[in-house]
């Protein structure tokens, strides 16, 4: 185990925390999956799904491991000739999607011939964050030209989230959020910033009132479920409030200070996806306020790891990839935690590392990955000026005896001063 740990490179807080939150989600999932396994075979029994998370999990740390060997500049090259690649597959997921656990069947795609489904929207976001970096940390003589700026940065971005807008309104939001909290600190002009915001927004209202001239496309299906949740937010009668909600908001009542008891949930037999985007609820059920308060307090000083990685990493394309990869991965964490406490309208947003599903963990670990990768260069640059510091002293101790040696051996042997009578005597005895 101790060789297995230095072996491990980078941020020793950043793989601290993950390792944390990864090994502690196993308790809350292998509680909510009692409900799945109800409905599954009805038999109750959540071993299989304990081990399905397992394996998830595994793998996840497998893809950090292996990732964050890559040195992380490879990654502004691959995400250019990876875009056409995510259209495709976004393309193909409209179409031919599939149907997990009744979400729309527009965000999931079955693999051929593995059997696994995975959600193209969450790869797509990997790309995008470090595309934008790349672009942003370009060595540049003259100011940004928006016409440019238009062509090289914002299509690809449009057509991104057009392919994945349809099906998944929230991501879509996510993700357009971060480029721009990422541009702006990248220093891109705000005044370009604004003209971006703009077309966003006129876009999206666009979309809207093309699905209402087409009400039964099933290309503007999820438009209805938008405006639902957000009407059901909305409003403050409790006969219209969202179910999922209702019970969430129950299963944090019963949670307390201290909580039922790990295992001791009620509403995971009632909740939906109580195992995925509703699990801060039962964590907050079982574990109690002092629970829900240690996830989050994890997740802020994981977010304190990624402030201290960007602020160490000496490129601007290092520094933009830790902000671009980590921050969504926080700020999707408080997403999910508010929907449960009925801050924030239903999103489907899962808890990073903690929810269960392959998808959201191992596109999470390939985020981890590279920014464990940009700590790990940071420690080898700060390891060789160590190196070299110790070199350049030892060269120096080298260099100081010999000076000595040579100024000793001068005085001794070597001195005019000679009190003997015959002057020539230093010179004859040596």
């Amino acid at each position: 185990m101790k060789k297995l740990i230095n072996r491990l490179k980078g941020d020793k807080g950043i793989w601290s925390f993950v390792a944390l939150l990864a090994l502690f989600s196993f308790m809350p999932v292998f509680s909510a999956s009692s409900n799945l396994a109800y409905l599954g075979h009805g038999t109750g029994n959540t071993l299989g799904y304990l081990v399905k998370h397992l394996a998830h999990v595994a793998c996840g740390f497998a893809i950090i491991y292996y990732v964050h060997k890559v040195p992380f500049h490879y990654f502004r090259s691959i995400s250019k000739w990876m875009l056409p690649i995510v259209w495709i597959i976004l393309g193909i997921t409209m179409i031919k999607g599939t149907v997990i656990g009744g979400a729309n069947a527009s965000r999931w795609l079955q693999i051929p011939f593995v059997g696994i489904s995975f959600q193209p929207s969450a790869f797509a976001a990997l790309v995008l964050y470090v595309f934008v970096a790349r672009y942003l940390s370009k060595t540049r003589t003259e100011p940004i030209v928006f016409i440019d700026s238009l062509r090289e940065l914002w299509v690809p971005v449009f057509i991104t989230l057009m392919f994945i807008l349809p099906s998944n309104f929230s991501t879509t939001a996510l993700i357009f959020s971060m480029i721009l909290m990422l541009v702006f600190i990248g220093k891109y002009p705000m005044k370009y910033i604004g003209i971006i915001v703009g077309s966003g927004i006129l876009f999206l209202t666009f979309f809207v009132l093309i699905s209402k001239a087409f009400p039964d496309a099933k290309f503007f299906s999820r438009v209805r479920t938008w405006e639902s949740r957000i009407e059901n937010f909305s409003t403050d009668k409790p006969d219209e409030d969202d179910y999922q909600i209702e019970k969430a908001k129950i299963a944090i009542a019963s949670g307390k200070i201290y909580g039922l008891g790990p295992g001791k949930s009620v509403q995971k037999n009632f909740l939906p996806q109580s195992s995925s985007d509703f699990i801060y609820a039962i964590i907050v059920e079982e574990y109690g306020l002092l629970g829900g308060l240690g996830v989050l307090g994890l997740y802020l000083l994981l977010l304190f790891r990624f402030v201290v990685a960007s602020h160490k990493a000496t490129t601007l394309f290092g520094k933009l990839v830790v902000i671009g990869l980590g921050f969504p991965m926080i700020f999707q964490a408080m997403i999910n935690m508010a929907v449960a406490v009925e801050l924030l309208p239903v999103t489907g947003q899962t808890l990073p590392l903690i929810s269960s599903g392959g998808t959201s963990i191992w596109m999470t670990c390939i985020a981890l990955g590279i920014i464990i990768g940009v700590t790990k260069k940071e420690e080898e640059i700060e390891q060789e000026q160590k190196e070299a510091a110790k070199r350049e002293e030892a060269l120096q101790r080298l260099i100081d005896a010999e000076l000595a040696a040579e100024e000793e051996k001068q005085n001794g042997n070597y001195s005019i001063e000679d009190k003997m009578s015959n002057p020539m005597n230093a010179v004859l005895n040596k």
